[in-house]
């Protein structure tokens, strides 16, 4: 495995960031980690990327333990923190250029680096563009080239999608899927579900500190769709047919949601269709009945609370 967290324990005081927490990540795996806001995915890139050190627990990557090992870690790794950060009064080809330098890169070998990059984050015509005058998606990209430069086994990515339009959520999508397929070992943080569901090949889920999920987004569906759940909408008559179906075979709980009935029915029922029918022979005009999907978003809701430290 090319990480690895035991019992890995961050505290801020009373506050508990990281409580024991479990990973292992694989070589060339697109790790996808998410959880609600305060929930410790940023502490946890942090720690790995070498800029906190852990209460107690060990981190590993690439072999390694962080806070022993630090320096030799580093050059293994590439961090994208969720903001830009300074020199944007450099232009982008000089700005590259500097971190190149910072990794001893130098001369010809320099100019084919940078040259790489800029090529791989579709840059290049934007080479001699001030940094400052970047949109946020550039900036985004250009903050991938740089940690890109020395060519690092790990990339560790804190909400790159943050604030981000549309467009440029799908670039960087896209550049994200193509560092996978180059065999980069990629950990992301991210509210954008379906984005993670469309890139990741495991996923974590995270609350209070506390490590909820770890596998794939086939392992997490399976784990979360215990029963159907259907929703259904009848022309009137709602609180009536909400009665009737409670009192249905197979009907675990009816409740209410935007104009339609949602119906969950028990872990042991799976053919639904005699709840239609006692709809239908009950004069209910029945307008819709739909089997609710379970994607990783739903998954998500379920496994967590919303709680916050």
């Amino acid at each position: 495995m090319i990480v690895q967290t035991i019992n890995l324990t961050k505290r801020y005081g009373k506050l508990v960031a990281l409580d024991n927490l479990p990973l292992t990540i694989e070589d060339g795996e697109c790790f996808g980690y998410i959880g609600p806001n305060g929930a410790g995915k940023t502490t946890t890139i942090k720690i790995l990327a070498t800029l906190l050190q852990p209460t107690w627990g060990e981190a590993r990557v690439c072999g390694h333990v962080i806070g022993y090992e630090s320096r030799k870690i580093r050059p293994l790794i590439g961090y994208v923190p969720d903001f830009f950060g300074a020199y944007e009064d450099m232009v982008v080809r000089e700005y590259l250029e500097f971190f190149a330098s910072a990794y001893n890169i130098t001369g010809k070998q320099r100019d084919r680096v940078v040259g790489d990059v800029l090529e791989l984050t579709d840059l290049m015509y934007k080479h001699d563009a001030l940094v400052d005058s970047l949109s946020r998606g550039m900036k985004q990209r250009l903050s991938i080239a740089r940690v890109l430069l020395h060519d690092p086994r790990v990339l560790l990515l804190d909400e790159p999608a943050s604030g981000l339009d549309p467009r440029a959520r799908v670039e960087i999508r896209e550049l994200l899927k193509e560092l996978r397929n180059m065999g980069k070992t990629i950990i992301i943080s991210s509210h954008i579900l379906h984005e993670l569901a469309e890139l990741c090949t495991t996923v974590g889920i995270i609350e209070q500190g506390k490590l909820l999920f770890h596998g794939s987004i086939k392992e997490i569906i399976q784990r979360v769709k215990l029963a159907t759940r259907l929703t259904i909408r009848v022309v009137e008559q709602m609180d009536l047919a909400a009665l009737l179906l409670q009192r249905t075979n197979g009907v675990k709980e009816v409740s209410h949601r935007d104009g339609h009935l949602v119906v969950e029915l028990d872990s042991s029922t799976h053919d639904f269709t005699h709840i239609v029918k006692a709809l239908i022979k009950n004069n209910f005009k029945v307008r819709e009945v739909k089997e609710e999907e379970v994607n990783l978003e739903t998954a998500f809701m379920r496994l967590t609370k919303g709680i916050v430290q």
